[in-house]
């Protein structure tokens, strides 16, 4: 099935219906796969136990950066090639990339506590997330107080794509300038620097947590395209009435 042929919303509550138990399903599955073999995962030599606050944190990261691109795509969907569901796509993924920018801070924060001596500097890694969580509340803001469905999406899709500078900066800061941020450890050229006992439980926890992603996306477009639906039913039955 096209994008083109997803662009009409029924069709793709009947597609996304029927694959939602499975994405749930699937998503419990990596969850407790992943949970188990962070249970047999070695303790790091230097950092100890403290070392697993990575199997939330990391993909929390990768997460984040994954829902700005998202919504950057749909961006380019409502601006350029005007698909019906571009904007839907957009909205739902605003307060879920949000979350995970957020549970990206927090979590690097506690990290940071044990291993850094603070719970935060200003370094150039931990500010550009900290710029892309204010970004992501600014799209949310952008929803919430601009009425017209069609105004909110292309304005929140503008402030997308020009926050969409900000990416490159967060994965190449640690490159571009001196951060106690260490650089890439897992996709870098040469291979991965860390050991498979703690990099194959990473891997399964970034699946769960983007299959848990993928999951409340689709969720969250079905129930925004309902309550469109709802709204125009209720605009529809007030320009009845005063007419009447």
């Amino acid at each position: 099935m096209s994008v083109i042929e997803l662009a009409n919303p029924s069709r793709f509550l009947a597609l996304s219906g029927r694959a939602l138990p499975w994405l749930a399903a699937a998503t419990v599955l990596a969850f407790v796969v992943g949970i188990i073999q962070i249970s047999f995962a070695p303790d790091d030599y230097q950092q100890g136990a403290t070392v697993k606050i990575m199997f939330i944190h990391v993909p929390a990261a990768w997460l984040s950066i994954f829902g700005w691109l998202l919504m950057s795509t749909a961006a380019l969907g409502t601006l350029v090639w005007r698909h019906p569901l571009a904007d839907v796509a957009a909205k739902a993924a605003a307060p879920i990339g949000s979350a995970f920018t957020l549970m990206c801070l927090v979590t690097g924060s506690l990290w940071g506590r044990p291993m850094w001596g603070t719970y935060w500097v200003w370094d150039a890694r931990l500010t550009s997330v900290l710029v892309l969580f204010l970004m992501y509340l600014g799209v949310l803001a952008l929803w919430r107080t601009i009425e017209d469905p069609t105004q909110a999406a292309r304005a929140a899709a503008v402030l997308t794509l020009v926050g969409a500078i900000n990416v490159p900066i967060i994965k190449f800061s640690v490159d571009w300038w001196n951060t106690l941020h260490q650089p890439a450890s897992v996709l870098r050229l040469g291979g991965s620097t860390i050991h498979p006992a703690i990099l194959v439980p990473l891997i399964v926890m970034a699946i769960a947590f983007t299959l848990l992603f993928l999951t409340l996306h689709l969720a969250a477009m079905r129930n925004e395209i309902m309550r469109r639906r709802v709204r125009s039913m209720m605009m529809l039955q007030a320009a009845a009435s005063s007419e009447s």
